[in-house]
């Protein structure tokens, strides 16, 4: 069985393009590259071309995922793979490649019409060095781990998980917690390679096809300034910060101009051999602002 290797980059609809260059750069600490189009720009948070691709848009929202295969083969192996399990996809065409600066490209969606695509070879500029937006004491943990990590939306928990299974991500539900309307839910996170998680639906009804990303820091003070960022910017923060219990990352989360949440972290565990569940975070985390999706007591 062929597996994704990676979450290898993410586009974003936004309808405020200029909140975003100041709020990657300034409050993040992501680097832009410009690109040759007005309706985009990239950010960088290491020597890959771009992770994120930010569009202008109509709408604030997840545009698409990019999970990584290790090279051609795989790439090859993995269409066989989902014709075989019935999953229609379309190879995308040279041009389309090019614009997410990878060799081969294929377009699909989840079973609750998220945008998917997988990739192989993306453009890495060993030439430019990574130039944060804010100074930095440390850099941001990528490399074999991916970007990070996102909680998307399902309709069918069970059909997401089937469906991320036959990308090669493993995992299971990692919580039991109580929402605000009484349900009990128990959200399921997924792995693919040494970081704890890089997907993880479950969490009931959302709005927009994104509940939160989680970018990770590789210094702790990296993190204590953007908090102390976020809060002097007067940005609203939805979950203080605190350690959860699945990864051990110290993380809190705040809203993007997009009014979806970001969770910056820093401190993340490697992926556990044998899984486990927990009924709440060892500190913090408490809710704060209301309205974005995460109003649970941890």
């Amino acid at each position: 069985m062929v597996k994704v290797t990676e979450l290898g980059y993410m586009g974003f609809n936004v309808t405020d393009l200029n909140a975003w260059r100041e709020f990657a750069t300034k409050c993040v600490g992501m680097e832009i590259e410009e690109g040759d189009q007005d309706d985009r720009f990239y950010l960088r948070m290491d020597a890959h071309h771009h992770r994120f691709t930010i569009h202008q848009s109509n709408e604030d929202d997840l545009a698409y995922t990019g999970w990584r295969v290790s090279g051609r083969e795989e790439f090859e192996a993995m269409q066989q793979q989902l014709s075989d399990a019935g999953v229609e996809y379309r190879v995308a065409s040279e041009e389309e490649a090019d614009e997410r600066f990878v060799l081969g490209l294929l377009k699909l969606e989840d079973p609750s019409g998220n945008p998917t695509e997988i990739f192989y070879a993306p453009q890495v500029d060993v030439m430019k060095p990574f130039h944060p937006g804010r100074p930095m004491h440390g850099k941001f943990l990528t490399g074999d781990q991916g970007v990070g990590h996102f909680i998307i939306r399902s309709m069918d928990d069970e059909a997401a998980y089937q469906f991320y299974s036959l990308l090669g991500l493993k995992g299971s539900a990692e919580y039991k917690l109580k929402l605000p309307n009484g349900m009990m839910a128990k959200p399921t996170f997924m792995n693919c390679n040494d970081r704890q998680h890089s997907l993880a639906f479950g969490l009931g009804p959302m709005d927009k096809r994104i509940n939160h990303l989680m970018l990770e820091y590789t210094q702790l003070d990296d993190l204590g300034i953007a908090h102390d960022t976020i809060r002097q910017q007067g940005i609203d923060v939805a979950m203080q910060l605190g350690k959860h219990s699945n990864d051990q990352a110290y993380t809190f989360y705040f809203a993007t101009p997009s009014g979806w949440l970001l969770e910056l972290g820093h401190g993340a565990r490697h992926t556990l051999k044998d899984q486990e569940y927990y009924v709440g975070d060892v500190f913090g985390h408490r809710p704060e602002a209301k309205g974005y999706g995460m109003d649970i007591d941890l």
